[in-house]
C-alpha cells in the first residue's frame, strides 16, 4: 500500500500552479500510412508544478517545511486541483445529483465515488479516491440521504457504504469536492533567495499516485 499522509498541500501555494491530466498512448505508423494507437493506462495521471504557486519567501519556507515532512518522494499527500475539484461546475454548489456513481442491485452496500467526464457519446469514469470530508452528499434516485444515518463515507478511499443496500435498478448519485493523491516527483528542491526575489521560482514537480 502506498505510504500516504492524509494532509493537503497548502491551497495558498497550489493556487496558481500549472498542471492537469496526462495520458500515455503508443502510436505505431504502418507502412501504408495508417496508425495503430493503444494505451496501457485505463486512467489518466495528473502532473503539476508546485513552484509556480510561490509568491514570497514565506511561501518558500512553507514549501520546504511540507517537503521535509513528506521526506521528499517518500510520502504521498492530498492536492487541490483548482481547475477540477468539484463533482459539478466550479461555480455551482455541490448537489447530491451531480454524478451518477452506480446502479443498485439489492445486495451491494458499498460503492466507489466516481466523476464522469462526457463529450459526445463518450464517457470517461474517474475513480475519486480522496473526497473532502464534510462535502460529500449522497442520494438514491430523487431522494437525498443523511450521512451518519443512512450512509457513511470513507474519505481515505472514496467509498460510500449504505446502512441498507439500495434496491435493484435504482440510480445512486453523489456530489462532492475532492483532492488528488500525489507525491513530489523529486527528492530535492533547489532554491536561491536572490533568484526568487528576481522572479525565478523553483521547479517543484508533483505527480499523481495510484492508491
Amino acid at each position: 500500500m502506498t505510504a500516504f499522509h492524509e494532509i493537503r498541500f497548502p491551497t495558498t501555494l497550489s493556487f496558481g500552479s500549472i498542471g492537469g491530466p496526462q495520458r500515455r498512448t503508443d502510436v505505431v505508423t504502418l507502412a501504408n500510412g495508417f496508425e495503430e494507437r493503444n494505451t496501457p493506462w485505463a486512467h489518466s495521471r495528473r502532473v503539476y508544478d508546485a513552484g509556480l504557486g510561490m509568491r514570497s519567501i514565506d511561501d518558500l519556507q512553507q514549501l520546504i517545511g511540507f517537503f521535509e515532512a513528506r521526506m521528499g518522494q517518500m510520502y504521498a499527500f492530498r492536492w487541490k486541483d483548482w481547475s477540477d475539484y468539484k463533482s459539478g461546475l466550479a461555480s455551482a454548489e455541490v448537489a447530491f445529483e451531480d454524478q451518477s456513481i452506480a446502479i443498485g442491485d439489492g445486495v451491494t452496500d458499498a460503492f466507489q465515488i466516481v466523476k464522469n467526464y462526457r463529450s459526445g457519446d463518450q464517457t470517461y469514469q474517474r475513480p475519486i479516491m480522496k473526497p473532502v470530508a464534510g462535502t460529500v452528499r449522497v442520494g438514491v434516485e430523487q431522494t437525498e440521504y443523511r450521512e451518519g444515518i443512512e450512509y457513511e463515507v470513507d474519505v481515505t478511499r472514496g467509498i460510500v457504504t449504505f446502512a441498507e443496500p439500495p434496491d435493484e435498478g435504482l440510480e445512486i448519485k453523489a456530489g462532492f469536492e475532492f483532492d488528488v493523491p500525489v507525491r513530489f516527483d523529486t527528492d530535492r528542491i533547489l532554491t536561491s533567495v536572490a533568484s526568487f526575489q528576481a522572479g525565478q521560482v523553483p521547479d517543484v514537480p508533483v505527480i499523481e499516485v495510484r492508491i
